[in-house]
C-alpha cells in the first residue's frame, strides 16, 4: 500500500496494466501541455504584435499556405489516432478476462460490497486475492448503480442493476489497497469503500483455510436447483422432462421459438430464471413460472454457477465490456432456473 507524506500524482501502480493506463494519460497530459503553451504565447504575440494602431488603417493582404493548412491537419489526425489505438488496446484488455482467471462474485448493495470465493468463504467490503493471480469478477448489484473501483488496479466498471458486468486484473505486489464505488448512489455513498488484501500464494491458500466458508457457489446452486426451488422437478432429465437440458448447455448456441439463436453465457441464463417466457428454447413450452422476486442476487448467482457446472468442458465466457452481454432468457420452461452463485438459501415455489 502506498505511504507517502507528499500528494502523489497517480496512485501506486499495483497491476499488470497499471502502467499502461498511466503512460496513456501521461501521453494526453504532454499532448495538452505541447498544444496549449504555444497557443497561448502566440496569442499574446500576435495580440501585441498586430494590435490596432491606426482607426482606419488598411491592413495588408494575407494569401492562404497549403503546406501550412496540410500540416496542422495531418499532425492533430496522427496525434488523435494515436490516442483513440492506445484507449482502445488497453480497453480491450482490460474488459476481456482470460478463460483462466480465478473467479469471484460480487453483490453490491447500499452502502456494501459482498463478495464469494469459488471456495465458499465470503467478505463484505474486503476482497482477499493473491499476488501474480488472473482474477475475474462477475458483478451484479441488489438496488442501484454502483461501480466497482480499484484505483492502485486502475480499474473500474459500472455494476449495474438486473446484468452481470465483469472486470479482470492481475496484482503484482502484495499490500493493502483501496477500493471504493465510484458511482453516487445514495446518501451513504461516500463511506461504500473498502480494501483489497493482495498475499502471497501461501499466505492466501492459509487465509482460505482459516476462513470458514460453508457451501461454495455451486454447492448452494445445487441445493436450490434440487431441493429449495424445486428446479430439478422440470430439468431432471428423463422421460418425464417438461424442461430444456441444462447438461451441456453453458456456452453453447441455443435456438429459440422463432428462429433466434443466441448463446447461453451467464446473462442468458440468469435472465432465463428472472424472464423465462422473454426467450422460449425451441421444442418446449412457455411454462416456465418467474423467479423473480423469490431468489436473491446471491441466489441467482449459485444457480448461474451450478447450471455452468453441468457443463464441464465450456469455456469461460468472454465478457467484452463494463456493460456485459444483451440479456436473454433461454428456455421456455428449463434453462431457466439453473445455475447458481453466491450461497444464500433459496426461495419458494417451483415450476
Amino acid at each position: 500500500m502506498q505511504n507517502t507524506s507528499w500528494i502523489p500524482l497517480f496512485p501506486e501502480q499495483a497491476s499488470t496494466f497499471a502502467w499502461q493506463v498511466d503512460a496513456l494519460y501521461f501521453y494526453l497530459i504532454f499532448v495538452s501541455v505541447a498544444f496549449s503553451i504555444p497557443i497561448i504565447a502566440a496569442i499574446f504575440f500576435f495580440s501585441m504584435k498586430y494590435r490596432a494602431k491606426e482607426k482606419y488603417a488598411t491592413p495588408d493582404e494575407i494569401h492562404g499556405s497549403m503546406v501550412l493548412e496540410t500540416v496542422w491537419s495531418i499532425i492533430p489526425f496522427v496525434i488523435s489516432m494515436t490516442i483513440f489505438l492506445g484507449g482502445a488496446i488497453i480497453y480491450f484488455q482490460q474488459y476481456t478476462p482470460p478463460d483462466d482467471a480465478m473467479e469471484i462474485y460480487v453483490v453490491g448493495k447500499q452502502w456494501m460490497w459482498k463478495v464469494q470465493h469459488e471456495t465458499g468463504q465470503r467478505e463484505i467490503n474486503e476482497l482477499h486475492v493473491p499476488v501474480g493471480r488472473k482474477i475475474k469478477l462477475t458483478m451484479t448489484t441488489e438496488d442501484v448503480l454502483h461501480d466497482f473501483s480499484i484505483p492502485a488496479f486502475r480499474t473500474k466498471a459500472d455494476v449495474v442493476p438486473g446484468r452481470y458486468t465483469y472486470m479482470w486484473f492481475e496484482a503484482t505486489k502484495p499490500g493493502k489497497y483501496h477500493l471504493y464505488c465510484a458511482e453516487y448512489c445514495g446518501l451513504n455513498h461516500s463511506g461504500m469503500g473498502g480494501w483489497v488484501y493482495v498475499m502471497e500464494q501461501r499466505d492466501f491458500d492459509n487465509w482460505l483455510s482459516g476462513n470458514v466458508s460453508g457451501q461454495t457457489p455451486v454447492e448452494a446452486g445445487k441445493d436450490l436447483f434440487q431441493n429449495k426451488l424445486g428446479c430439478a422437478s422440470c430439468h431432471a432429465g428423463g422421460a418425464g422432462q417438461r424442461g430444456a437440458k441444462l447438461e451441456g448447455i453453458f456456452n453453447t448456441d441455443v435456438k429459440l421459438v422463432g428462429g433466434q439463436t443466441v448463446k447461453a453465457d451467464d446473462q442468458y441464463l440468469r435472465n432465463s430464471i428472472l424472464n423465462p417466457a422473454s426467450q422460449v428454447v425451441e421444442g418446449y413450452q412457455p411454462i416456465m413460472p418467474t423467479f423473480k422476486g423469490q431468489v436473491t442476487e446471491e441466489q441467482l448467482n449459485s444457480l448461474v454457477a451450478y447450471i455452468k457446472s453441468l457443463s464441464p468442458g465450456a469455456a469461460a465466457p468472454a465478457a467484452g465490456a463494463p456493460t456485459t452481454a444483451p440479456a436473454m432468457s433461454a428456455n421456455t420452461n428449463s434453462a431457466a432456473a439453473n445455475k447458481t452463485a453466491p450461497t444464500k438459501p433459496a426461495a419458494n415455489s417451483n415450476k
